[in-house]
């Protein structure tokens, strides 16, 4: 099994998140079955604060959801400040002396989340003169996760892990 040598709580070069300290005691080919064993670990009382879930062998991932438009930019942006300026409308008619006023603030910060989040939005996909005419969904995924332990306890996770399988 792999040593990793860099020292709990000792960051990275580009100051992401520390990388752990010990040996790898098994490997998974996806998150669900590495969580799986940590899981199974911690319900044995095992203490999983001495483990790290590692993935390997990185891939960015950008699943494209579709094309924008001129129309479906103006209605997300429309949606989207709808939403903002409705909260708006509810705190400002937190303070109404009457029923009416209280919708007018409703209504009237509905009417400016629409109008500013369509202004908004439209003027954000103008920026982009064409460049980028599709929407997507970006995500990491790794092709192997290995679980890390503390060398002080990983011949015991290792040995605890051979009954899960």
């Amino acid at each position: 099994m792999a040593t990793i040598t860099r020292h709990r709580g000792e960051h990275a070069p580009n100051g992401t998140a520390p990388m752990p300290t010990g040996v790898v005691i098994a490997s998974y080919d996806n998150y669900a079955q590495a969580q799986r064993a940590v899981d199974y670990l911690s319900d044995n009382a095992f203490p999983v604060e001495k483990l790290t879930i590692v993935g390997n062998d990185l891939h960015l991932v950008e699943v494209v959801t579709g094309r924008l438009t001129w129309a479906k930019v103006a209605l997300g942006g429309a949606a989207s400040g709808a939403w903002i300026g409705l909260f708006v409308g509810l705190l400002i008619g937190l303070f109404a002396r009457n029923a009416a006023s209280w919708l007018a603030s409703l209504l009237g910060g509905l009417l400016l989340g629409v109008v500013w989040g369509t202004v908004l939005a439209v003027v954000a996909y103008a920026g982009t003169r064409g460049q980028r005419d599709f929407s997507s969904i970006p995500a990491l995924s790794a092709t192997q996760f290995d679980i890390v332990a503390t060398l002080d306890v990983a011949d015991r996770a290792r040995e605890a892990l051979t009954a899960l399988r």
